[in-house]
């Protein structure tokens, strides 16, 4: 699905997104008559920090200040216990954030104008903050480019459509649409059920191209009112800034139509959970070539280490690509999503896919990764574990041709697990960051013991009498 927005015809002043300089930054804002600026960080969990100013403000001292806790914040908004996790004397002190100006695009949704810029984060003297999840992805990316490597991705993301839900207590319904009834059996690749909130995304796409973000398809899954959006191909740091931004974006444009946009793992407990896949394939920067085909257009033994290096380090990452307890229930037996490391030729069951594709475009998909995963790291960690794959020379098992569902499980069963696999892989440590795997462990244990605070339905209905 490729639809023009009805502001397309318009022509800018300047490009939509992006620009090299201040003085591009000035000019672009007065073009627009931008009196905001929001300057946004992206936390462990995705969320967007940070501080709205004046743009007058923003000109005369583009750099801000966040204390380092920032990056230590659970989902619930609670901190982890930060002994030993960073050195005393900057436990509590102020990091450096820069703008980054090629994120520099506007908020279509504010009342006023307003423009974000997503900001890069700096210890006072001038070192990469080491929790920062860009950072994180840029260090990795890094990795890549010292070996003449250039890794590309292409993220596609699914979320559901869901009724305003104001009691936690109740579970999540499918939203009336244009109809005026909801829906109520499955409609995966539905044109008629997408078209059932055709306003709500022709909203999202004129969001969309006003920040210059691009959409390559969109389509309706196979859960009751859930969908997918699938990005174009590209760097990878640029890719997980798009995906940051469209979270925000959907969820904006669906509140505007007095929807809840999730993007929970698993919402709705007999419906399919949402995952985030990852295309990935890297480029030989010497030749420009693919680095998974040979000059036969045959699949390459790097192709082969690339996979491999996933099946190896997958489960130690866990916590990254499904970093929330809710996101375990969506790994199971009985749903779409993956349940071991197997890997196959077009095969939608098995953990990895290698999707159909000229030699040119040959790419591994991880299809492991859930929707609620923050986008830099999901990213960071999984081309980690193809570089680990790569740089160890490791070797894949043959490909599974039938239902990977029907084997064992491969990947943990719960988030203290998934924790408990993370600590523990040296590799790993290496390449992410040893600081990073430590402060990211904490704030993971944390939010499992806020979890444990909390009955569930299941518990009361079950024990409550019965025990």
């Amino acid at each position: 699905m490729a639809k023009r927005s009805k502001g397309a015809q318009k022509t800018q002043a300047t490009a939509p997104r992006g620009v090299t300089s201040l003085t591009e930054a000035k000019a672009w804002m007065a073009s627009r008559g931008i009196t905001e600026i929001e300057c946004t960080v992206p936390d462990l969990a995705g969320v967007a920090r940070g501080k709205i100013m004046p743009a007058s403000k923003f000109f005369s001292s583009p750099v801000m200040n966040l204390p380092l806790s920032v990056f230590f914040q659970t989902i619930s908004g609670e901190y982890p216990d930060y002994e030993g996790l960073v050195d005393s004397v900057i436990a509590d002190s102020d990091l450096v954030l820069e703008p980054d100006l090629a994120t520099l695009c506007s908020v279509p949704w504010a009342q006023d104008p307003t423009a974000q810029v997503i900001h890069d984060a700096y210890h006072r003297d001038g070192r990469p903050v080491e929790l920062a999840p860009r950072q994180v992805l840029r260090h990795v990316i890094s990795l890549y480019e010292k070996k003449g490597w250039k890794p590309v991705v292409a993220p596609e993301i699914e979320f559901y459509l869901v009724e305003p839900n104001t009691d936690p207590d109740y579970p999540l319904k499918p939203p009336v649409g244009r109809s005026g009834r909801p829906e109520i059996g499955r409609q995966s690749y539905s044109i008629q059920a997408v078209n059932e909130f055709d306003a709500l995304f022709e909203d999202i796409y004129d969001y969309s191209e006003a920040q210059g973000l691009e959409i390559d398809t969109l389509i309706h899954e196979d859960g009751a009112a859930q969908m997918e959006i699938n990005l174009r191909h590209g760097d990878p740091l640029v890719l997980a800034d798009q995906v940051f931004l469209f979270k925000r974006t959907i969820r904006e444009a669906a509140l505007a139509h007095k929807i809840y946009a999730t993007f929970m793992a698993k919402p709705i407990a007999n419906e399919p959970g949402s995952a985030m896949h990852i295309h990935q394939s890297v480029i030989n920067t010497a030749t420009g070539r693919n680095l998974f085909s040979d000059e036969d257009g045959d699949p390459t033994p790097e192709f082969f280490s690339f996979i491999a290096g996933h099946q190896k380090y997958l489960p130690s990452v866990m916590c990254i690509m499904a970093p929330y307890v809710n996101s375990y229930r969506r790994l199971t037996r009985d749903s779409m999503a993956p349940i071991n490391l197997q890997w196959g030729y077009d095969n939608r069951t098995a953990g990895l896919r290698v999707p159909p594709s000229t030699p040119e475009a040959r790419r591994l998909e991880n299809r492991v990764p859930s929707s609620d995963a923050n986008p830099y790291l999901a990213i960071a960690a999984s081309l980690a574990c193809g570089y680990l794959g790569l740089t160890e020379n490791l070797r894949a098992t043959d490909p599974i041709d039938g239902d990977a569902k029907n084997l064992d499980f491969d990947l943990p069963r719960g988030l203290l697990e998934a924790v408990a696999a993370f600590q523990d892989s040296e590799p790993l440590a290496e390449v992410l960051g040893e600081r990073f795997v430590s402060a990211y462990a904490a704030v993971k244990q944390a939010e499992f013991e806020t979890f444990m605070r909390v009955i569930s339905p299941w518990e009361r209905e079950y024990l409550l009498l019965n025990v």
